[in-house]
């Protein structure tokens, strides 16, 4: 008996010491923890250090974003990151649109100022009594001030528009009423370019819904292209037919010069023009198409277009036959 408690005694003071198995656990978990936070803690201050130099390509998405809190706070960051990179680019998106679009402003108003100046000029020099020319001056310097009104009225109504100030409303009304009022107001304007100015409107067909003032200011523009950048002799068409059950198509056609494919993606961009000289000289400002586009877009509707040059071009866009609640903002 005594020499079997001797030799248990003997085998338990070989063992290693409890105290001394929990200070090497304890060590142990220390430098997995250390390692597992300094290594997150490293790639979240990594992670502020890009967003610091706006290198967002430099982040990257964690693993396993929610197991833990360490792992969820990294997430935040890089989610953080996401949301200024978005933000700054479209911060340098607008810049570069508020440069380009003071830049086309400043080039539409040059033209038409310096025509004013320079015929005012000559008339003053001497051409006032001249009567060959100082009438054909007069008429020219109207011409470009009329420009310089156009400008004005389209930069005022694509503002208010693009910026919500612009109020719209949602009415019922007769395609055929909308297509009267329309040609009354270009007749002229057609029959001094030789331009047939004609509209149709299919049998039985219901009333729409919109902003009768703002669709009409549509058509104004789309048939006043149409008109413009025809030839002696053609015509322009506008139409009404049933599209669908609840929907009516209306389309502005012209049997004129067309328009090249390539152009056809950018047409409703702010001052952008097929043929540069013949739009100013015809009195275009470039921004009749873009406020097509937004006045179409509050209605939650698209332009069509369809063109082949040598052939003519064909607008078109669809109205609703039934109320809906309200325009959306451009």
């Amino acid at each position: 008996m005594t020499l079997a408690v001797t030799g248990i005694a003997a085998a338990v003071s070989s063992w290693p010491s409890w105290g001394m198995i929990g200070a090497g656990s304890g060590f142990i978990a220390y430098v997995v923890a250390h390692y597992t936070l300094a290594r997150r803690l490293d790639q979240a201050h990594r992670m502020l250090h890009h967003i610091r130099q706006h290198a967002f390509e430099d982040l990257t998405a964690p693993t396993n974003p929610h197991s833990d809190e360490l792992r969820s706070l990294i997430w935040e960051i890089y989610r953080t990151g996401q949301t200024l990179e978005n933000e700054i680019q479209e911060l340098k998106e607008r810049e570069s649109y508020r440069r380009e679009f003071i830049g086309n402003v400043s080039h539409e108003l040059k033209t038409p100022i310096f025509s004013v100046q320079g015929f005012a000029e000559t008339l003053l020099d001497g051409a006032l009594d001249d009567e060959d020319v100082n009438r054909t001056f007069l008429e020219k310097i109207l011409h470009n001030v009329s420009r310089l009104e156009n400008l004005a009225r389209d930069l005022s109504a694509i503002t208010k528009i693009e910026t919500g100030e612009m109020e719209m409303s949602t009415g019922q009304f007769a395609p055929s009423a909308i297509f009267e009022e329309v040609r009354e107001s270009l007749e002229i304007k057609a029959k001094e370019k030789d331009i047939t100015l004609r509209c149709e409107v299919e049998a039985n067909l219901p009333s729409v819904y919109g902003d009768r003032d703002r669709l009409r200011r549509v058509l104004v523009n789309l048939a006043d292209n149409a008109i413009k950048y025809n030839e002696a002799g053609g015509t322009v068409l506008l139409r009404a037919v049933h599209a669908a059950p609840e929907a009516v198509e209306i389309s502005v056609s012209d049997d004129g010069i067309g328009i090249p494919s390539e152009h056809l993606p950018r047409l409703t961009e702010r001052f952008y023009r097929v043929d540069k000289s013949r739009s100013r000289n015809q009195g275009g400002t470039g921004l009749g198409l873009a406020i097509v586009k937004h006045i179409l877009g509050a209605h939650n509707r698209e332009l069509h277009l369809d063109s082949t040059p040598g052939e003519g071009s064909t607008f078109s866009f669809t109205l609703p036959t039934t109320p809906f609640d309200s325009l959306n903002p451009a």
